[in-house]
């Protein structure tokens, strides 16, 4: 079920009453794990049975964790956890991946292997919700958390459809305290929710859609277009993925407050960044913190010397480019981040770069923004190609760079779209929040431009068949 579509909100409109309506803490989270799981199931209802597996095993497993003190034991239990999740994961999402690669090296030889591809529908959102039932069980192994007793307040921390299928993958301590409580949302949440989801969905369909729209075009046709003109689509899908991927997460979390639920900020509007490390603070906020505390600080870290910092840094990117998908396109894209972070690393040295605001806007700022984006412009080359040879086409064209008659228009698209996805950067980084629109002081301003948005939204969500969110695929 797609947030951009209007079987959401029927899903929506049935849902919230129903929730409003009953009376006690757990009637309430029960629904909700029922309207979760019918949520996901709207795609394929046999993927449920994983979401269901994944839940059952990892409530066992943080129990009886928590009831032995025996280290062997624990690193038992936490194998167990790891190898059924990571286990399911690694089937539906890299099996044709790795036989593929296998496949490579035999046809040297003269083997042929194509008998050992399955067909294999990959979940949607498997990744999101094995990470998130993953940091359960390794907080309990780290003893950093007591297990829930409550088995539906886990259940529906594993299923809480809002951000089921793609993210922010929340942590067990912030959900489960809340999942605790009886689920009562505030007029503040209301407020804020009802802008979250108007301000997702204009990102998503206005400034998302469309400017796909451009890039999926040019890039099925790479052959016909001309140097400027794909330069223009490379740029114009690093508005779409942020336009795309934030605007799920304002739904996301707009949608959670309805129901009394807070959930953590995943962007924090990267492309101001001035640096790459600061825009992995900013970008995925809940993937990155999650790759740096289960992955990065369990390799090491920074505390065996530099080289190794600049190893695990590396292995953690890389791991995380995987993380996107079964291509050696996302193991390049987590390569050169991790190679980014490593250089940035190395100059850094032990001073800190915390994700503040700007103290002026100057030059010097300005020109950091730019190189920064510039290099995360090239990493998306390699997230947005469907195959080796896309790419190599693409590098090729702008090595012999062509003139186009059509500069002018690809110029003027390209720099309309930043200037929307900046502008709204800009006023949620100056406010401080995401929910802007609710520092207006007069109502009738802030009622007419949010039904404004939302009015112009509907007017091209009815001209136009609902696009999938990209992180769908992951």
């Amino acid at each position: 079920m797609l947030f951009n579509s209007f079987i959401f909100f029927v899903f929506l409109g049935v849902v919230l009453p129903i929730f409003y309506f009953l009376p006690t803490r757990q009637s309430k989270n029960i629904f909700l794990v029922a309207a979760s799981y019918f949520f996901y199931g709207y795609w394929d209802w046999r993927f449920c049975s994983l979401l269901a597996v994944s839940t059952i095993i990892d409530y066992l497993v943080g129990r009886k964790m928590h009831q032995t003190s025996n280290v062997k034991k624990r690193k038992g239990l936490l194998a167990i956890s790891l190898l059924a999740n990571l286990g399911i994961l690694g089937f539906f999402k890299y099996f044709n991946f790795f036989v593929d690669s296998f496949q490579m090296l035999t046809e040297r030889m003269g083997l042929h292997l194509d008998y050992l591809h399955l067909t294999i529908i990959l979940p949607v959102g498997i990744s999101f919700y094995t990470f998130q039932t993953l940091s359960y069980t390794i907080d309990i192994y780290r003893k950093k958390l007591k297990p829930t007793h409550n088995f539906v307040d886990f259940a529906l921390f594993v299923s809480f459809f809002p951000q089921l299928v793609a993210g922010p993958i929340e942590r067990a301590r912030a959900l489960l305290p809340q999942l605790s409580e009886k689920l009562k949302p505030n007029r503040e949440q209301i407020q804020q929710g009802i802008v979250l989801i108007v301000m997702g969905l204009f990102r998503k369909v206005m400034i998302g859609d469309t400017a796909g729209r451009f890039v999926d075009n040019i890039f099925q046709n790479l052959e016909l277009y001309k140097s400027v003109e794909i330069l223009a689509a490379l740029i114009l899908f690093s508005v779409q993925i942020y336009a795309d991927f934030s605007g799920y997460s304002h739904i996301a979390r707009g949608t959670a407050k309805l129901l009394g639920i807070e959930l953590m900020k995943n962007f924090q509007q990267p492309y101001l960044s001035r640096n790459i490390t600061e825009f992995w603070r900013r970008w995925h906020i809940s993937l990155s913190s999650w790759l740096k505390d289960y992955l990065y600080i369990s390799l090491g870290g920074n505390r065996k010397g530099n080289i190794q910092t600049y190893i695990n840094l590396m292995l953690t990117m890389l791991l995380g480019g995987l993380w996107h998908g079964a291509s050696w396109n996302f193991v390049i894209w987590g390569g050169l981040h991790g190679l980014y972070l490593a250089v940035h690393k190395m100059f850094l040295g032990n001073k800190k770069i915390e994700a503040q605001n700007m103290d002026s806007v100057n030059f010097r700022n300005v020109f950091n923004i730019f190189i920064t984006f510039v290099l995360v412009l090239i990493t998306w080359l390699f997230f947005r190609s469907t195959s080796w040879d896309t790419t190599t086409l693409f590098i090729s064209k702008l090595v012999n760079w062509e003139q186009s008659e059509h500069t002018l228009l690809f110029v003027t698209v390209t720099l309309a779209y930043l200037a929307m996805t900046y502008l709204l950067d800009v006023l949620e980084y100056s406010s401080r929040r995401h929910t802007y629109l609710l520092k207006i002081r007069s109502h009738g301003v802030k009622l007419g431009v949010l039904s404004a948005m939302f009015f112009i939204t509907l007017v091209y969500m009815f001209q136009a068949e609902p696009a999938p969110f990209i992180y769908f695929q992951f």
